[in-house]
């Protein structure tokens, strides 16, 4: 079992940054693989980036292309979301999730796919 727990949320202008941290205790982080999903008021939860067990394969959703970018610290066990250019629609609660898949290569972006969930964090942008 792993817990999981986000940080690195909050307000910001838009067109700035934020970097998002998910830290995993419990388990080693390179078994699994992770994604970041967030939702906003009133909309379903969605995966905006995803990466797998190996590391090798990751996922972004369209609207956030060439602005987020995911990455893993094995040694701080460790996932980060880096969000640049942020707009005012990227506000919303995001979550970092986790499924057990050792040496894996497949990515995995419905919300059912993920076993283990953080708590969230807030990221409001303002315009």
């Amino acid at each position: 079992q792993v817990q999981l727990v986000e940080s690195g949320g909050g307000l910001v202008q838009a067109g700035g940054s934020l970097r998002l941290s998910c830290a995993a205790s419990g388990r080693t982080f390179s078994s699994y693989a992770v994604g970041w999903f967030r939702q906003a008021p009133g909309k379903e939860r969605e995966c905006v980036t995803a990466i797998s067990s190996s590391g090798g394969n990751t996922y972004y959703a369209d609207s956030v292309k060439g602005r987020f970018t995911i990455s893993t610290d094995n040694a701080k066990n460790t996932v980060y979301l880096q969000m640049n250019s942020l707009k005012p629609e990227d506000t919303a609660i995001y979550y970092c999730a986790a499924v057990l898949a050792s040496y894996s290569k497949h990515v995995y972006i419905r919300t059912t796919s993920y076993a283990y969930w953080g708590q969230g964090t807030q990221v409001t942008v303002s315009s």
